[in-house]
């Protein structure tokens, strides 16, 4: 009788010990899990630190190193004197007609990263850019931070203005610019499944209130003094500064030495 208490007493405890075993290894697993949701939906700003001389500024080793681990660009080469400009248009408000004057003059080929928004309340334009030569940008249906939402509404907010810029122009948008300048790996990686190649900068300035426009002269001296080689340069074409000052710019960059190159010439 005693050895079959013992027994029992045992097997008791190796259940007990097991339990245990199991219990710390869930939670092992639910930490883990915890922590990788949490990785995937935390918020990263893009940012960037202005270098003096024309140098090509700091743009955050480690945000660097997971945009272009998901086959995304912010920099070209150091050594090149190379500009990509790029802008971004979430609506028309009456100045993106003359920006394209300016490029149409000055031979530079651009890309403008739209919204839905921008496509249903200005599809002439958008076919402008196209026929033109300059390349149209994804910047998402409702302009949404990408990690604030889920992979399948990601796949809605850039899918759907893809169909619909193809049905109007059959014309493949390949270029996105993640809003508001928010991702991370998650996002990243999902817009390359997407078969989007994502489009950071490496300078951008306080273009985009209409209301809060900076002076001709500071525009122009903020742009100019920080021309860089493998600049990806980001304007708003929603500026009336910018659309003043863009043949400005571009003339004296090319005076400096500098070539405007289209987002498919990239290197």
């Amino acid at each position: 009788m005693k050895k079959e208490n013992a027994k029992n007493v045992i097997l008791i405890g190796i259940i007990l010990i097991m339990f245990s075993i199991c219990t710390i290894q869930l939670n092992k697993i639910n930490l883990l899990q915890t922590s990788a949701s949490a990785e995937d939906n935390k918020t990263i700003g893009w940012g960037i630190k202005r270098n003096n001389n024309h140098q090509q500024p700091d743009v955050g080793v480690q945000n660097k190193s997971i945009l272009e681990q998901n086959g995304g660009i912010c920099l070209g080469k150091d050594m090149d004197k190379k500009i990509y400009l790029t802008f971004d248009a979430g609506y028309e408000a009456g100045y993106t007609e003359k920006i394209l004057e300016t490029l149409k003059a000055n031979d530079v080929k651009a890309t403008f990263f739209i919204t839905s928004h921008y496509l249903n309340t200005a599809s002439d334009i958008v076919k402008k850019m196209i026929d033109e030569g300059h390349i149209v940008g994804n910047h998402t249906v409702n302009h949404k931070s990408m990690p604030s939402i889920t992979n399948e509404e990601i796949e809605k907010e850039v899918m759907q203005l893809h169909q619909a810029v193809f049905e109007k122009f059959n014309y493949e948008m390949r270029y996105i610019r993640p809003p508001k300048g928010e991702f991370n790996d998650r996002t990243l990686k999902k817009c390359q499944e997407l078969g989007y190649k994502t489009v950071m900068w490496s300078f951008a300035y306080c273009d985009w209130d209409e209301k809060k426009q900076p002076s001709i002269e500071n525009g122009k001296k903020m742009i100019i003094e920080n021309l860089h080689p493998g600049e990806i340069m980001l304007l708003h074409a929603n500026s009336k500064t910018n659309s003043e000052i863009l043949d400005t710019i571009i003339k004296e960059a090319k005076n400096q030495g500098y070539e405007f190159k289209s987002l498919d010439q990239f290197e």
